[in-house]
């Protein structure tokens, strides 16, 4: 194990970087937007154009791939709704508890610390699951966030929804930095040799910039829920408010999703997965390594901001997301380990 965590450790210290950079404001807590923007617009499209264009074509339309992460994707998904949503979590809540347990972190961090551990016949894989969570797991879960209107009401905010997260896919880069680097890889083309150059710059980027903002969304995350909370009180406190402010999400709205994230996720993944090659689907065993790893990422950042987004228990989900981050420092090299040997 030792060998593993020697090759993760530079990714988490490099979000523990960032969280501490923000939690001591070193770091502004406003030029955290700015670092998305560069990760997301910029550095990480270009690696993931990088990755697509030098993989092969077959593993980029790999359909056994596709099939067994999106079945754990959408099982995972119907799982945490159906057990979490009560009185107090509505749908709105509970789409997105099942959205930050379903959605690894794989573009932030996924990319390149499974890419180092698992050599690059590992970006195909990846990038599959990628693609999926962002059109399919994402819209399905905001959808659902949209139904706790009764009725026609629901089902028309759903479909409103459905639609802006797909005009959100629209305008997100990496769907299209990943179809380039397929129609790339299939013609066999290469970028010319200046523009070339310019993407790999920006590529050689991702990894530790968007490593970096982990860290920082986290502590802004953490910060503004307590200044939040914090006004709340005193505003209650002075009479200005004609209601209690809004409770801190308990411990039991929070494990059970950490658990299904690192644990029923990858579970899931890998035991779908053994039965699919049983079954004689071409799921090669290498490629189920891969997206087992990549279910036990913790989850995606980005949710959170989904989350505050949509209205959803902002607070509750960062939690989740920061707890799944923390425990993955040592949860991730076991599943590493595991899966080796």
């Amino acid at each position: 194990m030792l060998p593993v965590f020697l090759v993760t450790f530079p990714f988490f210290a490099l979000i523990a970087a960032g969280y501490g950079a923000a939690r001591a404001r070193i770091l502004p807590l406003d030029a955290i937007p700015g670092l998305n923007t560069f990760v997301l617009y910029f550095a990480l499209p270009c690696m993931l154009l990088r990755f697509g264009a030098g993989t092969p074509i077959g593993q980029l339309l790999d359909g056994s791939v596709a099939l067994v992460w999106g079945i754990c994707a959408l099982a995972v998904v119907a799982g945490v709704v159906a057990l979490t949503r009560n009185a107090r979590i509505g749908w709105n809540d509970a789409a997105f508890g099942a959205l930050v347990a379903a959605f690894p972190n794989t573009g932030f961090m996924g990319v390149p610390l499974l890419v180092a551990i698992l050599g690059a016949q590992a970006a195909g894989p990846i990038i599959i699951t990628i693609a999926f969570d962002l059109v399919v797991t994402s819209s399905l879960c905001i959808a659902l966030s949209r139904l706790d209107g009764a009725g026609g009401a629901g089902r028309h905010g759903a479909m409103l929804a459905a639609r802006k997260a797909l005009r959100g896919i629209v305008v997100n880069p990496m769907p299209w930095s990943i179809l380039l680097g397929v129609l790339l890889s299939a013609a066999h083309w290469a970028l010319p040799g200046p523009v070339e150059r310019t993407v790999a710059m920006l590529a050689d980027a991702a990894s530790p910039v968007a490593l970096f903002t982990i860290g920082a969304v986290l502590a802004r995350s953490a910060l503004l829920a307590r200044e939040h909370d914090a006004s709340a009180a005193v505003a209650e406190a002075m009479g200005a408010t004609g209601h209690m402010p809004a409770a801190k999400a308990p411990w039991s709205d929070v494990l059970p999703v950490v658990a299904v994230k690192l644990l029923a996720h990858p579970l899931l993944v890998w035991g779908l997965g053994l039965g699919a090659i049983a079954l004689g689907l071409p799921l090669s065993h290498a490629a189920l390594v891969t997206i087992v790893l990549v279910a036990a990422l913790p989850s995606a950042s980005n949710v959170s901001m989904l989350a505050e987004r949509f209205g959803a228990d902002n607070g509750r989900i960062a939690r989740i997301i920061l707890w799944t981050t923390v425990i993955a420092f040592l949860s991730f090299p076991l599943a590493v380990s595991a899966l080796r040997n």
